[in-house]
């Protein structure tokens, strides 16, 4: 266990009023879902490295239109890991999602509901902030 909080960033990419969501493959977060997204690395920006585990860990190419709010992810028996999250809100360029070693599903999903699958803390609030960024009015009221 390291003693001092981790740095993520994830994206909520929207197409055709949907976004997409991974379901986690690894960890003990293993079998839910959320956005795809990891770990900052060392001198890299933040949106850099939203788009780059994107890239690798669905696939997918967007454009960031902007931060879409700040997620703590710790397990509430205990600090095994701290991460914080920097989620950003984008448009799918191209690509189509692929599973791979961390996400072994994915879908485009309604952004009110989630489709009703099991996801991660505050989930629900990330990707209803990304919406009122990236969706038009009629979508997300």
């Amino acid at each position: 266990m390291k003693n001092r909080p981790e740095v993520g960033v994830s994206t909520a990419v929207f197409r055709d009023g949907r976004v997409l969501l991974a379901q986690r493959a690894v960890g003990s977060l293993q079998g839910l879902w959320s956005l795809p997204g990891g770990r900052v690395e060392f001198g890299e920006k933040l949106a850099e490295a939203a788009l780059r585990e994107l890239e690798e860990e669905v696939q997918v190419t967007a454009e960031i239109v902007d931060f879409a709010g700040i997620v703590e992810v710790m397990p509430r028996e205990g600090p095994q890991f701290h991460f914080i999250v920097v989620a950003f809100a984008g448009r799918w360029i191209s690509g189509e999602p692929q599973t791979g070693p961390e996400a072994s599903a994915v879908v485009w999903a309604d952004p009110k509901t989630l489709d009703g699958l099991p996801v991660t803390d505050d989930l629900h609030r990330i990707v209803a902030e990304a919406a009122a960024l990236v969706l038009p009015e009629s979508m997300t009221a």
